[in-house]
């Protein structure tokens, strides 16, 4: 836990109401962050909030569709009144977007993915990078993903927002940095979140593909990619920006051999 008691620090979360942004959300909270919960979903970043409060912790949620500038805008704006501060933000909030090739993809599929994955993570840097200069202070870390480093087949518009906060990350990073605010990136990899589980039971042949082909033999856990991500905003990460940290069992590596048998013990 060296360089990772955020106590009395202020983080923000987008997505928080499942998955990998709740689990983020959790993982803050215990080490003493107040967390800030952003999601379309307004029961389900309650129902994050209200886990966090159980737990003895602080939090608040909020609804918001962080592909609209007014409401990301008034966020920030909310933070800054509250708190007076926000040290991290975890840009999560994401969608898989419509699966088909590209010569078939509708330009309203692509339209929503790219606002929701890629302008979302946009607007939450303008404004928190606004607020973070302004307090000389700051860590942010935007889900990025493997598929915006290696491409997916069928899930075009998805790999390109994902590419694209990459590339977003960096040159944040690059000016930013001078002003005591770090920004990096992490890219998951085959992740059990409700939105992954439904495509398994819609594609199972897939599905069995995708694990087969992992060389540690499964999925991550939502809470393994968030402990990555609140790592890289924690002062235990301290010299690391423009960095993509990729946690994915070692997918981008190489692929399983089909007949490699069970994982080793």
């Amino acid at each position: 836990m060296t360089g990772q008691d955020m106590t009395g620090r202020v983080a923000l979360v987008t997505g928080a109401a499942s998955g990998i942004g709740r689990a983020s959300a959790l993982a803050f909270a215990r080490r003493g962050a107040t967390v800030v919960l952003a999601d379309i979903d307004a029961a389900g970043a309650e129902a994050t909030a209200d886990h966090i409060t159980r737990d003895g912790g602080t939090a608040q949620g909020h609804r918001v569709d962080v592909a609209e500038e007014s409401d990301v805008r008034q966020l920030i704006a909310t933070i800054a009144d509250r708190y007076g501060r926000l040290d991290f933000a975890h840009n999560n909030a994401g969608i898989s977007g419509a699966a088909g090739p590209i010569n078939a993809m509708a330009k309203a599929d692509w339209d929503r993915t790219i606002a929701v994955n890629l302008t979302s993570v946009f607007l939450c840097l303008r404004y928190e990078l606004e607020l973070m200069a302004r307090q000389g202070f700051g860590s942010i870390v935007n889900t990025a993903s493997v598929a915006g480093i290696t491409g997916n087949a069928t899930l075009g518009a998805y790999a390109a927002s994902k590419a694209g906060v990459v590339g977003l990350t960096k040159v944040a990073a690059i000016e930013h940095a001078p002003a005591g605010i770090r920004v990096n990136a992490i890219a998951p990899g085959f992740t059990l979140t409700g939105m992954t589980r439904q495509s398994m039971a819609e594609n199972p042949e897939w599905a069995r593909a995708a694990l087969a082909a992992e060389p540690v033999g499964r999925a991550s856990e939502p809470e393994e990619i968030a402990d990555a991500a609140v790592w890289l905003c924690s002062d235990a990460a301290s010299y690391v920006v423009g960095h993509v940290l990729v946690v994915d069992g070692g997918i981008t590596v190489g692929r399983r051999p089909p007949d490699a048998g069970a994982p080793p013990d």
